[in-house]
């Protein structure tokens, strides 16, 4: 049986749960209005962006600064404990924890940086992203990638010449003609 058989096979004989997904008008409705929510963030966020760079000061006092970082922190802890546990028990809310934690820790390494005052203060932060932060977050968000990239060819929704970028959402509910595209 060749890997487009066996694609489409799969994808006879999975099970569709009635019920639990809303209509294919209303999934496609949703998928737009999401897409235009985003693209309206984007547009949105280039002018914010901008006029932050032009109008903030190069210096600020901030309030509640242990607050906002041991805050930081303990979002950071929990997903990295949420992580832990969700491979532990091999439960698929790996994926979204690890990119999760990854991000956090990517966030971190760069406010750290950013925010040191030079010197060993300085030092310390560089040493940190480098050597610890920026390695464990390419870990945390690379490796699930990778995971689910395998599962999806294990399971014959994608080939294994197909790029992360181009693997399709494998459910057939989701595209018209009720098959995945190949990639």
């Amino acid at each position: 049986m060749t890997p487009a058989e066996r694609r489409e096979l799969i994808l006879r004989l999975a099970l569709v749960p009635a019920g639990l997904l809303p209509a294919p008008r209303t999934m496609e409705r949703i998928r737009r209005w999401r897409l235009a929510l985003m693209l309206a963030c984007v547009a949105a966020l280039i002018p914010w962006t901008v006029y932050l760079a032009v109008t903030l000061p190069s210096h600020y006092e901030a309030r509640n600064w242990v607050a906002t970082w041991v805050g930081f922190d303990v979002i950071l802890l929990a997903m990295l404990v949420a992580t832990a546990v969700f491979g532990w028990r091999r439960r698929l809310l790996l994926f979204p924890a690890a990119f999760a934690s990854g991000v956090l820790l990517v966030c971190d390494a760069w406010f750290d940086v950013l925010t040191s005052q030079r010197g060993a203060d300085l030092v310390q932060a560089l040493l940190t992203a480098f050597l610890v932060e920026l390695p464990l977050a390419f870990i945390l968000i690379a490796g699930p990638l990778r995971l689910l990239r395998y599962v999806a060819i294990r399971n014959g929704l994608v080939g294994a010449g197909v790029p992360m970028w181009r693997m399709p959402i494998p459910m057939p509910e989701l595209w018209p003609q009720r098959r995945i595209p190949p990639g």
